[in-house]
């Protein structure tokens, strides 16, 4: 392996010798190692062959019932943070026939799926766990497990008497318009034919696993699993670690985003052997997790939840604040630009974009020495050196992946950007060489950048119709990311058209507080339809492409490493349109309060 040159340390950041350009460039040949022509084809569909993958390894104990065919107000499909926000700002308009469609075992979402060992919300639970105060909750550590998110997600159903009417371990198959009745038609692999005046989707999207195509990949005999649908069985113990039945065996996992990050050291210390296959290695900050203080909890103030989570959004969005509430490794990027400013580097004739620039090299070396601190090979850590800008991926928190790799019985397999050259029947092939395993697991995410359709696993056919696939075909166009012309009643609960935050949640709270605004309007002023005007989602759609910035929401631009922020790095002007409001996620929620309060609603048609 070759080591290249270190980098100068943070120090030297501000000395005049410190040579930027070299740093693009390295960060420019890093980016083009990795682009592939196939994009998000890369990946494959896990249907079929892989169906296995998809199924629930959670569910204790079958839901046996009749098919339904009611009517229902709204029906709800999703039952994560989405719907669950959803439906929590419905019942507080007053709507209470509400019907919720989710294809777990229970509330959670992501989190219903997500129990790998380790897994934990890298955002502070203070500000990621929705409706704190009004379900009168507080987290027990800064950064909680999986476990409690998924019991506080329960907790929100049965606060908001979300369990009455829901149907679980169901999935939507279908979903049409039917003009006389003006009401949606819902279909389910459970037989289920539901008709709804609205239908919110709240699909989510993290939920759809996704594999690498890989050359052989189904040539394996050995045993392999997602992440997202973890086999304690195999493993045994659980997400708090104890994986003892890997003591006998050679294990390899394919990934180190975020999701590895979390589970490779409760693998690494109990399996016989690991190998961890890199294509990019990420960002691996702090952790510093720590448990709530009561006396502190005792004494935050109504409204306390709203603004920290305004300050957060804001601080990560670039927005100085005058004190950083959370202050951690999201965060500190913005703390290093204003200390840049305090400085003088403000005086000095740089523009913003170059004090940012220089506090993103400043923070990325404090990432890599941090690699250089903790491991004890230096090509092994060199490998796990990241060249981008932070943000171009997800950034991670843990304490426990870098020392992983000092292990004896652990090994990383750095491609160099290439990937896993092919699966044989006995194990992974890189540069050549074959790595003999017992099990595969593969720690490589959800699907982000396929068609809605794919992920949502249905067809929303409209009042021509035409399905939004094929509508979204010739370019997505929306109102405000929520409604789309031909599809009335009809709400959309994602960052298409809408506005990227890295606290996924608030979006989903500016989303539905949205939603059931117009939702209450039709249902108050007696409206029998509601749907965009075609100058409205024309408009919206030219605002879209006007302010795109090539990622999401700021993220992952065209000078980044390929990742799902900016569609594998192979951008196009579909996935421009799709993508969120260019401006960031402030001036959209502002832009959104702005739209209620002038209440003409303007862009939108009433009807009925």
């Amino acid at each position: 392996m070759t080591t290249a040159p270190q980098d100068p340390s943070p120090s030297k950041l501000a000395d005049e010798g410190f040579d930027a350009d070299a740093m693009r460039e390295r960060y420019r040949i890093e980016r083009d190692k990795r682009i592939r022509e196939d994009g998000n084809e890369q990946y494959i569909e896990v249907t079929g062959d892989f169906a296995d993958f998809v199924e629930d390894p959670y569910i204790a104990e079958e839901i046996v019932r009749e098919p339904v065919t009611d009517e229902v107000e709204v029906l709800l499909i999703g039952g994560g943070f989405g719907g669950l926000q959803m439906g929590a700002k419905l019942r507080d308009a007053g709507v209470k026939d509400i019907r919720l469609i989710e294809k777990g075992g229970d509330f959670g979402g992501t989190w219903y799926w997500n129990r790998y060992p380790g897994a934990q919300c890298d955002i502070e639970a203070y500000v990621y766990l929705p409706l704190l105060e009004e379900v009168g909750y507080m987290p027990s550590e800064k950064y909680v497990r999986a476990k409690e998110i998924l019991d506080y997600t329960q907790r929100l159903g049965r606060h908001y008497d979300l369990y009455e009417g829901a149907l679980f371990q169901t999935e939507v198959t279908g979903m049409e318009w039917d003009e006389p009745s003006s009401r949606w038609t819902v279909t389910t692999n459970r037989g289920d034919a539901i008709r709804a005046r609205f239908v919110a989707m709240a699909n989510g999207p993290l939920h759809r696993p996704k594999l690498p195509g890989i050359p052989g990949i189904q040539e394996f005999e050995g045993h392999t699993f997602h992440t997202s649908r973890w086999d304690y069985e195999y493993t045994g113990g659980g997400p708090l670690g104890g994986l003892d039945k890997l003591g006998d065996k050679r294990v390899a996992v394919i990934g180190t985003g975020a999701t590895a990050i979390q589970c490779v050291p409760y693998v690494g210390e109990t399996a016989e052997q690991l190998y961890v296959f890199q294509r990019t290695p990420s960002s691996v900050d702090v952790r510093g997790n720590s448990p709530t203080d009561p006396e502190w909890a005792k004494s935050l103030e109504p409204g306390w939840h709203r603004h920290r989570m305004d300050n957060f959004n804001a601080l990560v969005s670039g927005v100085p604040q005058m004190e950083d509430l959370v202050d951690d490794g999201w965060t500190d990027l913005i703390g290093k630009m204003m200390r840049r400013f305090r400085e003088g580097a403000g005086d000095s004739g740089q523009s913003i974009g170059e004090i940012m620039e220089a506090a993103n090299f400043e923070k990325m070396n404090e990432i890599r020495a941090r690699v250089d601190e903790l491991v004890e090979d230096p090509d092994v850590g060199e490998a796990l050196k990241p060249y981008y800008q932070m943000f171009c991926k997800r950034p991670t928190f843990n304490d426990d992946f870098l020392p992983t790799f000092n292990r004896p019985n652990v090994e990383l397999v750095d491609t160099d950007g290439q990937g896993v050259e092919r699966i044989t029947k006995k194990g992974l092939v890189v540069g050549g060489k074959e790595y003999e395993v017992d099990c595969i697991i593969f720690a490589t995410g959800f699907e982000v950048g396929t068609s809605y359709a794919r992920r949502a696993g249905y067809e929303v056919v409209g009042r021509k119709g035409e399905t939004l696939t094929e509508k979204w075909d010739r370019g997505v166009k929306t109102l405000h990311g929520v409604m789309s012309r031909d599809f009335p009643n009809c709400f959309i609960m994602s960052a298409i058209q809408g506005g990227f935050t890295a606290n996924f949640p608030h979006l989903l709270d500016e989303s539905a507080t949205q939603i059931a605004y117009i939702i209450d309007h039709a249902r108050t002023n007696g409206h029998t339809l509601v749907e965009p005007t075609q100058e409205g989602e024309d408009a919206w759609a030219a605002t879209i492409l006007e302010k795109a910035n090539g990622g999401i929401g700021g993220l992952g631009g065209p000078e980044c490493t390929p990742g799902y922020y900016n569609n594998e790095g192979k951008p196009n002007p579909g996935a421009i349109q799709a993508g969120p409001y260019g401006e960031g996620s402030i001036k959209f929620f502002q832009l959104l309060a702005d739209w209620r309060d002038e209440g003409s609603l303007e862009g939108l048609e009433f009807s009925g």
